[in-house]
């Protein structure tokens, strides 16, 4: 494995879900992610049901997370592409 590519393990640590189960709805609908709480150190995103709005699911992300996605996007973002000949 490249140096530079996330392991398996990283590539789901900041995982975020589009669908969830609504207990209200009955199905499975898409979600819409709101934060609902900073703290120092973490923060707290609620899950709400995009068809009745009733909250489905949390997400937390500690300052740990948080900075090694900031780290990592930005690596993504200074990448050079490389010309072949």
């Amino acid at each position: 494995m490249n140096q530079h590519e996330p392991s398996q393990q990283q590539q789901f640590e900041n995982f975020t879900a589009s669908t969830l189960y609504c207990e209200k709805c009955r199905a499975t609908t898409p979600v819409r992610e709101r934060l609902l709480l900073v703290l120092p150190e973490k923060e707290i995103f609620d899950y709400l049901c995009i068809e009745c709005g009733s909250s489905v699911g949390q997400r937390e992300v500690t300052a740990g997370e948080k900075m090694m996605a900031t780290a990592m996007t930005g690596r993504a973002q200074r990448r050079i592409p490389i010309r072949l000949r």
